[in-house]
């Protein structure tokens, strides 16, 4: 239970979809929306079907570096899991600061709508950054022995806030029709509506990125092998459906989209201003709105867990400078206290952005979804390599507790034959697609003001890691422990 509380709290994909649907109104419009939610939410069921299995063959905090370490050629084993750890670790500290962020400014969303003549300034929007953080902190050190508890009741939170808001929306806002599935917008000023509709299509990532969360738990977890997979799976296929109803709802209620997207220049979120207008009542409005950032500050408490966690696996193998401070655990409770502080002060850092752009600030939730599923893509291209191979990964046998590079078992979580390579073959597609539509820009023409600088920030990042490892990491980082009892 508090596996799978954590695992959904983490995803918060109904939530997730109201907050970051707005490019994809702008690029795509309604019928973008769903339709890329309904795409991305198939891929990501593909995707993590691939990486369950993944898990289950070998469960363990380190997720996908250790995943490619065990599958990758041996002449390239080190260099390709010291870059996926990199891209993994980036991704994940990426995430940490964009949830932190998102709900600090929803918050502040919310307070515009409640006092009409407030000014939101930026210095306001980083003081709630750091309020989300702190409380996320607090639950992950001083009350970390309730931490398996509080997801539990998260989880039933998240369940019941679902209703919460999806009932006054539909039985209070008026009714559009079935319309928006095939209403396409193209505000960014592309040549076709295909081209708007791509660039507007990954926006919807980031309300199902990060499900490897319970990877980065395993190590934490009874029968890890097959509850980190059961875990994964369930908690994609609740949340998609979840998301996928609050969508239907949202957009039936929608009213009149231009009035909707003009509200992002006063109120942040839109779907605010959906809520104020369907409920007619300020009042209602916000308390549905609260409902929202109380379960984003949640998902923030399980998204540090998961971070600090996936740092503190990745250092434990030499793969980080200061390794030997990060793999520190207190004396008291055995929490990764270094890694949790550092990751908490790259957020702090990170949200000093925003006193300079929020459109800046935008990258790094970017950088959160090309990390991650740069790394997803490593993992089952591997995997696919390997299951095309006669006989390289046998059978599971309940008797075989250890797995390594020269002795792949698949774990008791799989998917056999042709139907498993089928998906594994989609899962990369979908991958790569996604991957390179991230890259680009909102809108034409492209200037500074919203030049999507994700190739930049990943570029440096994957330039760092290179130089790092040729200068130290790779007379430090020989690889993960490279069998793992399951």
């Amino acid at each position: 239970m508090s596996i799978l509380g954590f695992s959904c709290t983490v995803l918060i994909t109904w939530e997730g979809m109201l907050i970051i649907s707005t490019q994809s109104l702008l690029n795509g419009g309604p019928a973008g929306v769903i339709w890329g939610f309904i795409i991305v939410w198939v891929g990501t069921l593909s995707t993590f079907a691939v990486l369950s299995e993944l898990a289950s063959m070998a469960p363990t905090a380190g997720g996908q570096y250790h995943w490619v370490a065990m599958l990758a050629p041996d002449s390239s084993r080190h260099f390709l899991s010291y870059i996926a750890g990199w891209m993994t670790f980036a991704g994940w500290q990426a995430t940490t600061a964009s949830a932190a962020y998102l709900t600090g400014t929803l918050l502040q969303g919310v307070i515009i709508m409640i006092k009409s003549d407030y000014v939101p300034q930026p210095w306001q929007a980083m003081l709630f950054f750091w309020a989300v953080l702190a409380f996320a902190v607090f639950i992950n050190t001083a009350a970390s022995k309730t931490l398996s508890y509080f997801e539990g009741v998260v989880l039933i939170l998240h369940v019941l806030g679902f209703f919460g808001i999806l009932i006054p929306l539909v039985c209070l806002a008026p009714h559009g029709n079935t319309s928006f599935f095939t209403t396409f917008v193209n505000t960014g000023g592309w040549p076709t509506q295909g081209l708007s509709f791509m660039v507007g299509l990954p926006t919807a990532v980031f309300s199902l990125i990060g499900a490897d969360s319970a990877v980065h738990m395993a190590e934490e977890i009874k029968d890890a092998s097959t509850t980190v997979p059961r875990a994964i799976m369930i908690s994609i296929v609740l949340n998609g459906v979840l998301g996928f109803a609050m969508m239907l709802a949202y957009l039936f209620c929608l009213g009149e989209l231009e009035a909707v997207l003009e509200s992002q220049a006063t109120l942040g979120y839109p779907f605010l201003f959906v809520f104020q207008s369907g409920t007619r009542s300020i009042a209602g409005a916000a308390v549905m709105g609260l409902v929202i950032v109380a379960l984003g500050i949640c998902s923030t408490v399980g998204i540090l867990a998961s971070s600090s966690r996936m740092l503190w696996s990745f250092a434990r193998d030499h793969g980080v400078p200061l390794w030997k401070t990060f793999i520190k655990l207190a004396s008291r409770t055995s929490i990764p206290i270094y890694t949790i502080a550092f990751t908490t002060a790259v957020s702090l850092l990170l949200s000093l952005i925003i006193l300079g752009s929020s459109v800046a600030f935008n990258n790094i939730v970017n950088l959160s979804v090309v990390g991650l599923y740069s790394s997803y893509l490593l993992c089952c291209g591997l995997l696919l390599w390997r299951r095309l191979q006669p006989r390289c990964i046998l059978p599971y046998d309940p008797h075989i507790t250890m797995v390594g590079p020269k002795s792949l078992h698949w774990g008791p979580w799989h998917i056999p034959g042709v139907v498993g390579i089928i998906n594994n073959v989609f899962a990369c597609v979908y991958l790569f697609v996604f991957w390179f539509w991230a890259f680009w820009p909102p809108a034409t023409p492209v200037v500074a003001e919203n030049m999507n600088f994700s190739i930049l920030t990943f570029g440096f990042m994957v330039l760092f890691a290179v130089i790092w490892y040729l200068l130290q990491g790779r007379k430090e980082y020989k690889g993960p422990i490279v069998e793992v009892e399951l």
